[in-house]
């Protein structure tokens, strides 16, 4: 059973949705819900195309309002933001415990909680201790000596 996909696209009209689909030239509907577009169209096809509604795909475009378009556009940068800052963060923590900064201190640095920084680095604490230890004089374990 081959599946075709068509546009349904839709207008705010009143209290409806005012469905059309451009592939095929007198396929109107109209849906009180955004959500019920879809199968609104789909039904609208099928009937107009007399085939079965399970071969149709419906593909929803809504006419956005230019205040909703802006609010979206506005949500996407501030994502790209958020995985940005995420990244580099990420990188000066490594960088930070590298260099042999104390977990504590490069929370406070980034302006994190050591707790936080130890979950973006996990096991750099203990290597970081290690590489501490090694550039003293004093060994890494201390034993007692009776």
């Amino acid at each position: 059973m081959e599946v075709k996909t068509y546009t349904a696209v839709c207008r705010r009209s009143g209290g409806w949705w005012a469905i059309s689909v451009p592939e095929l030239k007198g396929v109107h509907t109209q849906a009180r819900r955004l959500d019920q577009a879809e199968g609104m169209a789909r039904d609208a096809i099928a009937l107009m195309l007399d085939v079965d509604p399970a071969t149709v795909a419906v593909e929803v475009r809504p006419v956005l309002p230019e205040v909703v378009s802006h609010a979206l556009d506005a949500r996407r940068a501030a994502r790209q933001a958020e995985e940005t800052a995420e990244r580099a963060t990420t990188a000066a923590v490594h960088s930070l415990l590298d260099q042999g900064y104390t977990v504590r201190d490069a929370g406070a640095l980034l302006q994190l909680s050591p707790q936080r920084i130890s979950q973006i680095a996990p096991g750099v604490r203990a290597s970081a201790k290690a590489v501490a230890a090694a550039r003293s004089d004093r060994p890494a374990v201390h034993e007692r000596v009776d």
